[in-house]
C-alpha cells in the first residue's frame, strides 16, 4: 500500500497532476453486446438437464455444453462460491479475470461476459440473470459477484499463518480438476485460475485500499445464471469462509453447499445462434 508519510516532497505541481482528467482504459462502445432478450427466450424453451450439489469446503467440475444455461444457486444457508471455467476441449482457454475485470469491472452482473484467456479472448459465458443485482454498491463501496479477489489457497495461508489449510478454494478446485480429468492433481494445478466470487460482497477500504470482504447478503433461492458461449467445463468451490463475513480457510466458519443447475433448450432453437469464435488476431507480433 502507498506510505502514510511519503520519502519525497510532492512537487510544485502536484495538484495539477493529480487533477488531471480520467480516461477510460478500455472504452467499450464497440464490443459486441449480447442479445439478453435473444438469450431469455432461449432460457424460456430450456429444460433442466442436471443438478449437482458442491458440498461446503469441497469444489466440484461439471461438464455444461455450449447453448446451455447453468445456474450457481444458494440452497441451504449464506455462502460464496470460487468459479472457474475452462474449455471442455482445450483446458489451456480458461477464464480471464483480469481481462473481464478491465473490461466490464470489479463486480459483474447481467449482461457482463466471462472472457478466455490469450490467444483466443473471446466470450465464455453470458450472465443472464441475477437475483442479487438489487443490492448495487453499498456505503463501503462493496458489491457482489467481483473479479478482483484471486481465490484462497494454501500457499497465502502458509505465508500468513504458518500452517497448512487444504480445504481453501485453489485446493478445492485442484482436486475437483484432478478427480474430473483422472490426472495428478500436481499436473492440473497449474490450470487452476482466478475466479469469479459469486455472492461474495467485497470492495476496497476508503482508507488504504486494501481488498476487504463483508458477509454476503446471499439467502437461499438466490442464484446467478449463465449461458455457455462455448463447451464449458465450470469448476465451483464452496468456499470455507461461508458468507466471507469473518475469515477464510476456515473449518469454524458456518458453510453450506451451493447448487449447480443445467438447463438446455431444444437444439432447433440454437440452430440460429451465432457462437462465438477464437479472437481473429493473426498472432503474427509484428515478427
Amino acid at each position: 500500500m502507498k506510505p502514510t508519510r511519503p520519502q519525497h516532497p510532492a512537487p510544485e505541481d502536484a495538484a495539477a497532476r493529480r487533477a488531471v482528467a480520467q480516461v477510460t482504459c478500455y472504452p467499450v462502445e464497440t464490443l459486441p453486446a449480447p442479445d439478453l432478450d435473444a438469450l431469455r427466450a432461449l432460457r424460456a424453451a430450456a429444460a433442466p438437464a442436471g443438478r449437482h450439489t458442491v458440498p461446503p469446503r469441497e469444489a466440484l467440475c461439471v461438464a455444461v455444453p455450449r447453448g446451455s444455461f447453468f445456474r450457481i444457486v444458494s440452497v441451504e444457508g449464506p455462502q460464496v462460491g470460487d468459479l472457474n471455467l475452462w474449455n471442455a476441449h482445450d483446458l489451456s482457454e480458461r477464464f480471464y479475470s483480469g481481462k473481464t475485470r478491465a473490461l466490464h469491472g470489479t463486480h459483474l452482473s447481467t449482461g457482463d461476459r466471462m472472457w478466455s484467456t490469450f490467444p483466443a479472448l473471446r466470450p465464455m459465458a453470458t450472465i443472464t440473470d441475477d437475483t442479487l443485482d438489487w443490492y448495487g454498491f453499498d456505503a463501503d463501496g462493496g458489491s457482489v459477484h467481483d473479479v478482483i479477489g484471486t481465490r484462497c489457497d494454501p500457499y497465502t495461508n502458509r505465508l500468513l499463518s504458518g500452517g497448512d489449510y487444504h480445504h481453501c478454494c485453489h485446493s478445492n478446485l485442484t482436486r475437483a480438476l484432478a478427480r474430473h480429468t483422472g490426472r495428478p492433481a500436481a499436473e492440473v494445478e497449474p490450470l487452476v485460475h482466478d475466479v469469479l466470487n459469486v455472492f461474495m460482497c467485497t470492495g476496497f477500504t476508503a482508507d488504504t485500499h486494501q481488498y476487504f470482504m463483508k458477509a454476503s447478503p446471499v439467502r437461499p433461492g438466490d442464484h446467478l445464471e449463465f449461458f455457455a458461449e462455448i463447451d464449458l467445463l465450470v469448476g465451483l468451490s464452496a468456499c470455507p469462509g461461508g458468507d466471507c463475513g469473518a475469515e477464510h480457510s476456515s473449518d469454524t466458519a458456518a458453510c453450506y453447499p451451493l447448487g449447480i443447475e443445467v438447463f438446455t433448450p431444444p437444439a432447433e432453437r440454437l440452430a440460429g445462434y451465432s457462437f462465438p469464435a477464437p479472437n481473429a488476431y493473426d498472432r503474427s507480433h509484428g515478427i
